[in-house]
């Protein structure tokens, strides 16, 4: 009798077992900030102003169910502190709304809806509460763990409860206009908070950015890392203190198993605004994240914000349907299944181990090694030749993570050919790669730290289909459509959806006064070419263009209206302010900062600023509006301000606070859009 492997370091808990096997659940970002037109709510927003017109939880639940989603998390409470369930301890939730007459209850609705549906339901309950009067008290701990109770006791199982690192700052605070500080380390007493959730829900995993159970990938992009580590070591980190570089690979010798989940919203923000409809995620985008989270060992938690509705916009699941199908058409064969699988080592070659245990998909059945052995191969005759663009390895974790470097071959006329050379491998790896032809396969597994074992080695080919272009502009206000060499193009620029009587894109064109640029492959115009759900669509929002803007008394202050996103600006130690001449009269509806997209320290990005608009530098009024800039640091996008239209030729922006009170302001550039 062979000895099996024993296992290698750090091994998931049966909860994360569970969780990893998901791959792919949602998240629902939705409160009063649904109806202000906020990310983050200050704390003071009124109950009565939460009312959607058309909630229907089934609705919003089966998008999730058709996109291939095994789950959702709701954000119960966000910052704000407003409540979705009639909490007991406080007012300040849906019983003082006038939705459903104050007897509504959304977490009630989401999470009947999702069994229902057949998906799991998890909960998000903010640590941070700007609304509530005692928050950085002990006293708030003892309110936050009562609704803790509440959420884990009275909506059914919970697979995943969701903790937010963002913890303390300025707020509401019963009426108290303050910035409360607390120790993150110790305010919230964390082994004690939660231990409720293993008393009440012992199956939930919990996330954090530190765990226990499962970890932030340390930003909101959508990219886990290149190399990925299930292990971690989070000795001196706690909920919202931790390293994000360290925390996107993990730690090759971490002490403990502690995967990453894909945190990522299909828009720019992660609740609602309709100016974003234009700006949701392209198809190529979504699929690429989808290869960069549940194809590098993590998990893709998709945020899909209800609208003032109470649905899902029409724009988020028409792109989630294609998404799905697409997914679908690349995995429905594994041109590996019927192969003939060798390998150079098998461990003392029983057929328990043998190399053709890699075909099937029982997780529990994989190809082994003989202990000693730090490096080996499998090669695979597919039987004939046949074509694809992406392999799938998968460890058996649950006996530990091994594999530090891989390569993947096939046979040509000339000899072995490398198409893939990674890293680790862990729960999940796909690696894309350009069409090849082959008979014959090989996996080299180059180096491990104990003996290999691979579970799961598949071959597969994404359908050819039409993508949407990519819409760029110049500075002087010339757009361009790039990818669209080989397809026709049917384009509008007043945000309206392109139909075959719109314009065909034939070459650049001039966009100077800005708009919202819409470009649509139709499959109308391009028989013979699979356009998945009938028209690949691209949409990009444009302010003014920058060519004849200038920067008066500031010298070297370029990178603030160059309109590339690949420069930045930071004003002079101690300097608060800056003034930008837009070379004419505009009649302006909207202001926009944009935080530096390339910057290494997020010291400097603008939290909260004043505009000013004016006809001349000297004749500076009363301030057209305030920006609060909130989560810019995680999600570094478009922080828009709009205003009651405003004619003027100069722009001030006056810079309240920086992230880390730096004492200069860090820009990647500024935004201003016509009043409509």
């Amino acid at each position: 009798m062979v000895a099996a492997p024993v296992p290698f370091g750090p091994v998931p808990a049966p909860r994360q077992w569970q969780w990893h096997q998901l791959e792919f659940y949602g998240f629902l970002h939705f409160t009063t900030n649904t109806f202000t037109d906020k990310e983050w709510g200050f704390g003071d927003e009124p109950p009565a102003i939460f009312n959607p017109t058309d909630f229907d939880a089934d609705a919003i639940v089966a998008v999730a169910r058709e996109a291939g989603m095994r789950g959702l998390i709701l954000t119960c409470k966000h910052h704000d502190g407003f409540c979705l369930w009639p909490s007991a301890y406080t007012e300040h939730s849906v019983k003082n709304s006038p939705w459903r007459d104050g007897q509504g209850d959304v977490v009630r609705e989401i999470s009947d809806a999702c069994r229902r549906q057949g998906l799991l339901f998890g909960v998000y309950l903010s640590p941070w509460d700007r609304n509530h009067g005692d928050y950085g008290t002990p006293a708030y701990l003892d309110y936050y763990r009562a609704q803790l109770r509440e959420l884990l006791t009275n909506y059914g199982p919970i697979f995943e409860v969701w903790h937010d690192g963002a913890n303390g700052g300025d707020g509401w605070y019963g009426g108290a206009n303050e910035k409360r500080t607390i120790d993150k380390f110790t305010y919230y007493d964390w082994e004690n908070t939660w231990a409720i959730v293993r008393e009440l829900q012992p199956q939930a995993v919990i996330f954090s950015d530190a765990g226990p159970d499962i970890r932030w990938v340390g930003n909101e992009s959508g990219k886990g890392g290149e190399t990925t580590w299930l292990t971690l070591d989070t000795t001196g980190w706690c909920p919202g203190f931790a390293d994000t570089k360290q925390l996107n690979t993990g730690h090759e010798d971490g002490p403990l198993w502690l995967p990453p989940e894909v945190d990522v919203s299909i828009r720019p923000g992660w609740f609602y605004h309709a100016r974003e409809d234009s700006q949701v995620h392209s198809v190529r985008r979504l699929i690429d994240i989808y290869y960069q989270s549940v194809g590098r060992s993590g998990s893709l938690h998709l945020n899909l914000p209800p609208d003032r509705r109470g649905h899902i916009h029409e724009v988020d699941a028409s792109r989630l349907q294609t998404v799905r199908h697409i997914l679908d058409q690349t995995f429905a064969r594994d041109f590996a299944a019927e192969a003939t699988v060798s390998a150079c080592n098998t461990r003392g070659n029983a057929s328990l181990y043998a190399p053709s245990q890699v075909l099937n998909q029982d997780p529990n059945r994989y190809w082994a090694t003989d202990d000693e052995v730090r490096s080996a191969a499998l090669e695979l005759d597919l039987g004939a030749e046949y074509t694809f663009d992406q392999v799938l390895l998968q460890e058996p974790v649950r006996l530990g993570q091994r594999v530090r470097e891989w390569a993947f071959e096939v046979e040509t006329k000339d000899g072995w050919q490398e198409v893939a050379h990674a890293t680790t491998i862990g729960y999940k790896r796909l690696a894309r790669f350009a069409p090849t032809t082959a008979r014959r396969v090989r996996l080299r597994i180059l180096d491990a730290k104990a003996c290999p074992l691979l579970s799961r080695l598949a071959l597969f080919l994404a359908p050819t289909f039409a993508v949407e272009p990519t819409i760029r502009r110049a500075p002087d206000g010339t757009v361009r459509f790039e990818g669209c060499d080989e397809v026709r193009v049917r384009c509008t620029v007043d945000g309206s959806e392109p139909t075959v009587a719109s314009a065909l894109y034939t070459g650049p064109f001039s966009l100077p006064a800005g708009g919202v640029v819409t470009a649509s492959v139709l499959a109308a115009d391009n028989v013979g070419i699979y356009v998945p759900g009938d028209r690949a669509t691209a949409r990009a929002a444009y302010g003014l263009a920058k060519s004849g803007w200038s920067v008066p008394g500031v010298t070297g202050a370029e990178a603030l209206i160059d309109d590339n996103p690949a420069t930045s600006w930071r004003t002079a130690t101690g300097v608060r302010e800056v003034c930008v001449d837009l070379g004419e009269e505009v009649c302006i509806g909207a202001l926009a900062y944009l935080p530096p997209m390339v910057s290494r320290s997020s010291d400097g990005f603008v939290q909260v600023c004043r505009w000013y608009v004016a006809a001349t530098p000297d004749a500076w009024g009363e301030p057209v509006g305030e920006l609060r800039c909130d989560n810019v640091v995680n999600n570094p996008v478009e922080q828009r301000l709009d205003i009651a239209p405003v004619t003027g030729r100069y722009v001030r922006v006056e810079v309240l606070d920086t992230v880390n009170s730096a004492p200069q302001a860090a820009f990647g550039g500024i935004n201003v859009y016509r009043a409509q």
